[in-house]
């Protein structure tokens, strides 16, 4: 097998030594940081999410196959940086406030960074503050809020109004997902999207930063 063969195997299979090896072995030979990261990693993350949405993969697949494509990402990244290599765009996610659960917003961060964007992680208990600071001063341009509890749900509503409030509503999509949270409270809320699950999490901040 080539060098970008085995980091795409290796991302499917979660062999994260094979993954360091090839990345390291390609970037010897003169293959550029940004030819493996979009001709290997970014489409092995593609396939993970399909085969995740498919159901032939399961969380921990997802997240083995994750932890194998960072230890590569780790490699690349310097080199993505001195050759001014830009993510194709900024996510801030976080877990809305009242709310400690985090589980789904990892796994969102984890293909979405492997679909080739920079992550924002806010973490969990994020209020709408946050989440209008992280567009005001971080640029983010899609924001993912997640809610496990019926109960913290209404924070998505009040982060979207106060993106509406700073005047930063018009310069951000807003994406909410979580176990309660349906496309018809999307709807309801002024959300621009709904992620069932990471994978479609993923597609649609494709889709909406023009970067399918």
């Amino acid at each position: 097998m080539t060098e970008k063969e085995t980091i795409y195997q290796g991302i499917l299979e979660g062999n994260m030594p094979a993954v360091q090896e090839a990345t390291q072995t390609a970037l010897d030979g003169g293959m550029s940081a940004e030819e493996i990261l979009n001709e290997t990693m970014i489409p092995a993350m593609d396939e993970v999410g399909r085969l995740f949405e498919e159901n032939e993969y399961y969380v921990p697949e997802l997240l083995i196959a994750a932890r194998a494509m960072k230890a590569g990402l780790t490699i690349l990244r310097p080199e993505l940086v001195a050759t001014g290599v830009e993510a194709k765009g900024k996510v801030a996610l976080g877990t809305v406030k009242g709310d400690l659960h985090d589980i789904g917003k990892n796994l969102v961060g984890i293909m979405v960074e492997g679909a080739g964007f920079e992550i924002i992680d806010l973490g969990v208990d994020v209020g709408p503050e946050q989440f209008v600071q992280a567009v005001s001063d971080q640029g983010a341009q899609v924001v993912g809020l997640s809610a496990l509890l019926t109960t913290t749900m209404p924070s998505m509503q009040r982060t979207i109004d106060a993106l509406r409030e700073a005047g930063l509503r018009e310069q951000v999509k807003v994406i909410i997902g979580g176990a309660p949270v349906t496309q018809r409270y999307a709807d309801e809320i002024g959300a621009d999207g709904y992620g069932r699950d990471a994978a479609s999490a993923a597609r649609l901040v494709k889709q909406m930063l023009n970067a399918e």
